[in-house]
C-alpha cells in the first residue's frame, strides 16, 4: 500500500492554463499497483501506444482533496511512457463535482511503488 501527498492542478473548461490546487492525498492499493505494472508492461510491448487510462473504484481510493477543491468524480489513473523511456508514469485525473473542472496530480514513476 502506497500513500501519496502530491501537488494537484485544476483547469476549468475554456481556461488557457492550469492553476495549482494544493496537495491531494490518495492511496494506491496492492491490486491497483499490479494493474499499473501491467499497464506499464502493455505500453512497453507496444510500438504505437504510449498511454492508457485505468478506471478507479473511488470507494477504495482513500482520496483526500484540498478544501477548495471538494469532491472529485470520474477518477482514473492515466498511465504513460515516453517513446525512448521504458519506465512508466501515472497520475490521478478526475473532475470537480462542483464545476466539472479538470483536476490532476503531478506524475509518479510506477517504479516508486513498493
Amino acid at each position: 500500500m502506497n500513500k501519496f501527498n502530491i501537488e494537484a492542478w485544476y483547469k476549468p473548461e475554456g481556461a488557457q492554463k492550469s492553476s495549482p490546487q494544493g496537495l491531494i492525498r490518495f492511496r494506491v492499493t496492492a491490486d491497483m499497483h499490479l494493474k499499473l505494472a501491467a499497464a506499464e508492461d502493455q505500453l512497453s510491448d507496444s510500438n504505437d501506444r504510449l498511454e492508457l487510462d485505468i478506471d478507479i473504484e473511488q470507494d477504495g481510493l482513500e482520496l483526500e482533496t484540498p478544501p477548495e477543491c471538494g469532491a472529485l468524480k470520474d477518477c482514473k489513473f492515466h498511465v504513460y511512457r515516453h517513446r525512448n523511456d521504458e519506465r512508466g508514469h501515472f497520475f490521478l485525473v478526475g473532475h470537480r463535482v462542483s464545476d466539472d473542472a479538470l483536476v490532476y496530480s503531478n506524475a509518479i514513476v510506477i517504479d516508486q511503488l513498493g
